[in-house]
């Protein structure tokens, strides 16, 4: 996916759903753990020097794999390279928690299955397709069991 830098950096300066200093690991070799400041906006991650304003890199949440490793850690993994594992250690088991639910909830499969739901239950209210009316309801992205390619 292609993306444009500066949309980038206008989306890492929104106001963020979670955002806190936590220590991190990239998937380089001989990476070890540093102290980020890591900015969740919509379904990007990004990730900062602690001294910096602009972000030094973005994560989609996209296709990915969110796992509690251990009790203070988690780690960010893609299904088509997961050698690719960013790993992220918490200051407790809480903060680290609530860093895996809200970045579940920010996946782009977990939107999609959102808003197929709620389209499907605005429908059954209504009687109409919400997203008609945008001319995109028959979309493969916004039908059930569709999967994008």
């Amino acid at each position: 996916m292609r993306y444009n830098e500066r949309e980038l950096l206008s989306l890492a300066r929104q106001p963020a759903e979670k955002a806190a200093e936590i220590r991190m690991r990239v998937p380089k070799k001989g990476s070890v753990l540093k102290k980020r400041l890591v900015k969740l906006v919509v379904n990007f991650l990004f990730y900062f020097r602690t001294d910096e304003a602009e972000p030094i890199g973005a994560l989609l949440l996209e296709r990915c794999k969110i796992t509690k490793e251990e009790e203070n850690v988690f780690s960010i993994s893609f299904i088509e390279e997961p050698e690719r594992k960013y790993c992220f250690e918490c200051a407790t088991e809480e903060q680290c928690q609530e860093w895996v639910e809200a970045l579940k909830r920010a996946s782009y499969e977990f939107l999609r299955r959102s808003l197929i739901f709620y389209r499907n239950e605005i429908q059954k209210m209504t009687g109409k397709d919400p997203l008609e009316q945008y001319g995109i309801s028959e979309e493969a992205r916004f039908q059930l069991g569709a999967h994008r390619q």
